[in-house]
């Protein structure tokens, strides 16, 4: 069963300097033409209406940079095709100062019930660095506005390790965060990523970051106010009250199935993993000619699917259930990894117990190392077939 639905709207009303996702700058006749274009890939892929969904994610981009008439066209189109009234949770990214009342009570109206808010720093003069268009005092607006109109899971998405941030200065912006006593935050490290403005000030020496150990201060004082606050760490860089992990993103992190539509939005159905095509023209007139604007199509064989349940699984403090492993799989997952978990375990990355295995406190901070350890060989997958026989 497919659980999830994801739907990226690429439309911003600015760029941040850090963003490298699937991104344009706001225009009217061509953010309708979009949804044109989205409505026929959504019909095409999905037959009926009304499909049970356990959960909806609507992206960006900016989704509320649409206007209001073209936010009730993306959201009746949702409302029509999925069963938004018994899905768990329906949610929606924002940028604080983004909507006004009009639009708060539009997506009261269709269904959702979870608002992703854009915050990443609660310093003005560092939001304009970020190339935010919003100000602190947007944030108090805003979650206000949702509040006044009855959603009120909110989820407050923080940036550390920015330029010129010292572990001090991310210290205030989480207590400010917590002040709004919220029931989700997400807190992640700033990536200089490739075709990004602040990519092009790094590679000029213009970007001054902080060193590895500030960045790892950050992490530890995040760790501490959230725990402090009787927030849960339940996933890497997310921390939420009990109740309120999201979860639409464990669909991701627990390697389920889910539709990916929209520019350069990614889905994953069963045997084959899909990338949608990124440029605007090119999806729009693909989406319309047959409703399969796929870029690539990867197949997702056994190997495959065992390295990303481990990579996605151990980014949950939760870490792998090893009967659910064997459940999915049909084999202990001893048969894999028993030598590469002992290793693990004695360097301090990995924690081994009756019915699971999950990164140590150590361990989250080398992440990437600890995966590389689950890389399979084919040879190993074959011996396992030939055990099994």
């Amino acid at each position: 069963m497919i659980q999830s639905v994801y739907i990226h709207i690429p439309f911003c009303q600015h760029i941040c300097h850090y963003c490298d996702f699937t991104k344009f700058f706001y225009n009217e006749e061509s953010a309708t033409e979009y949804l044109e274009a989205l409505t026929n890939e959504i019909q095409v892929q999905v037959a009926g209406s009304n499909n049970k969904v356990k959960t909806i994610f609507i992206g960006g981009g900016t989704p509320t940079a649409l206007n209001y008439t073209q936010l009730k066209t993306l959201l009746t189109l949702v409302h029509d095709k999925f069963d938004v009234w018994n899905c768990e949770e329906y949610t929606i990214e924002a940028n604080p100062g983004d909507f006004d009342e009009a639009k708060a009570k539009l997506l009261k109206e269709y269904g959702v019930n979870r608002v992703s808010l854009g915050v990443q720093v609660f310093d003005n003069n560092m939001l304009e660095e970020l190339g935010r268009a919003h100000r602190v005092e947007d944030v108090y607006k805003t979650v206000d506005l949702l509040k006044e109109n009855g959603i009120t899971n909110i989820s407050l998405d923080l940036i550390y390790s920015l330029p010129h941030q010292t572990p001090e200065h991310f210290e205030r912006t989480v207590t400010e965060a917590l002040s709004f006593d919220l029931p989700h935050y997400s807190a992640y490290s700033l990536q200089i990523e490739p075709k990004t403005i602040f990519y092009n000030r790094h590679k000029k020496g213009q970007l001054h970051r902080p060193q590895q150990e500030e960045e790892v201060a950050m992490f530890e004082i995040l760790k501490e106010k959230m725990r402090a606050k009787g927030l849960r760490q339940y996933e890497i860089s997310n921390f939420a009250k009990e109740g309120f992990e999201s979860k639409h993103n464990l669909t991701y992190w627990n390697n389920d199935y889910y539709y990916g539509f929209g520019a350069g939005a990614s889905g994953y159905l069963p045997g084959k993993r899909t990338m949608n095509i990124r440029p605007l023209p090119a999806y729009i007139k693909q989406a319309k000619l047959d409703g399969y604007p796929y870029l690539k199509v990867e197949e997702i064989g056994l190997k495959e699917k065992i390295e990303e349940e481990l990579f996605l699984g151990l980014r949950k403090l939760s870490g792998i259930s090893k009967q659910k492993f064997h459940d999915k799989f049909g084999f202990s997952h001893e048969l894999l990894y028993k030598d590469e978990i002992e290793k693990l375990v004695q360097k301090g990355w990995l924690i081994d117990e009756q019915h699971s295995f999950y990164l140590s406190e150590q361990g989250v901070l080398f992440g990437n190392n600890v995966f590389e350890y689950f890389l399979i060989e084919d040879d190993d997958l074959e011996s396992i077939a030939l055990t099994k026989k």
